[in-house]
């Protein structure tokens, strides 16, 4: 196959990034770049010499030599771009969430299916050789019997009007709990507050209870005085952490825990072991994400985070909100 030639649609705070990797590819061509700011495309321009530049989506899905369209535009638009996108024939790259509901996500989904195209979506920690590292353990017995899982999201900034913390930043951690987890959560509670914007939660706390007896709790902010992004899962055998803000030891496994105690009934006593971190890849997890895509493009092989995970994460977050919406309305009534 020729290189894939891709267009990227969106150059706000993530879109330059997209580019800047399916530019840099072997066997990519970044043809295009799309954004309603003159001043972003003027940019574009500047930094990719030579690649066609369009206020809206109109002349990509147009151009009859285009293979594939990224989308990181503002997340209402997710899945009616992505659902124009596939109907032009194109492959979609779609930044997370999907869609703002598990309905609209699923519509992008059928869309794929009916024109035969390759649907991927931006759930990049699922890329992260940190994460993958989490998985392997976790999947490989060394942590042993999975017992709960807690993540913290959170930072000073940036303020969103169109999205809450949940949809911000959730949309990142659910993606990594439903893969350490391999199934959907059956219960779903959140709480949050709006502080700095009426009706926009700044913070919010979540519970899942996953049919396995997993128990797993987020902590997602932009209001607080601390930059943290980590996750740790607590196993019967041993425990593990992943901080991507580390600069190195990303993954840390500690060998803690109970064990019995061989000299008396039904008594137990702390093991506290060795600590060690295993070796990482040392490559940006978003090329890692962009190669994924054009991969499955060539391959024909549905992604890792295809649009059936998306569906998923976006189900989730969606019973996160009514829980939200719920526990708010309640508030309010006194």
């Amino acid at each position: 196959m020729a290189s894939v030639r891709i267009g990227v649609a969106g150059l706000g705070y993530w879109g330059p990034n997209l580019a800047r990797n399916f530019a840099a590819l072997p066997g990519c061509e970044l043809r295009w770049c799309c954004d309603g700011s003159e001043e972003a495309l003027a940019q574009a321009a500047l930094r990719f010499p030579g690649v066609k530049l369009a206020a809206d989506l109109r002349p990509l899905l147009g151009d009859p030599e285009l293979d594939a369209v990224v989308l990181a535009t503002p997340v209402p638009t997710h899945a009616s771009l992505a659902i124009e996108v596939l109907r032009a024939g194109k492959h979609c790259f779609v930044e997370k969430p999907l869609a703002q509901s598990a309905a609209d996500a699923e519509r992008a989904v059928q869309a794929a299916a009916q024109a035969g195209r390759v649907l991927m979506v931006g759930h990049l920690l699922e890329y992260h050789p940190g994460v993958q590292a989490l998985k392997d353990l976790a999947d490989g017995g060394e942590l042993g019997e999975i017992y709960y899982v807690y993540g913290n999201r959170l930072n000073l900034g940036k303020l969103r009007a169109d999205e809450n913390a949940l949809w911000s930043l959730g949309a990142h951690d659910v993606s990594v709990l439903l893969l350490l987890a391999g199934e959907e959560p059956v219960e779903a509670v959140a709480q949050g507050a709006s502080y700095v914007r009426a009706g926009v939660e700044d913070v919010v706390f979540c519970l899942l209870r996953f049919p396995s007896g997993l128990l797993a709790h987020l902590h997602l902010s932009w209001l607080d005085p601390h930059k943290e992004r980590r996750f740790t899962v607590v196993g019967s055998r041993q425990m593990a952490t992943f901080d991507d803000m580390a600069l190195e030891g990303k993954v840390t496994v500690y060998d803690k825990g109970f064990d019995e105690d061989a000299r008396g009934y039904g008594e137990y006593i702390t093991r506290s072991g060795a600590i060690f971190s295993p070796r990482l890849p040392n490559v940006e997890p978003l090329r890692l994400e962009c190669e994924h895509f054009i991969d499955s493009i060539r391959n024909g092989r549905p992604p890792r985070s295809d649009g059936a995970s998306g569906v998923r994460v976006v189900r989730v977050l969606e019973a996160l909100q009514r829980s939200l919406d719920a526990r708010t309305h309640e508030v309010a009534r006194g």
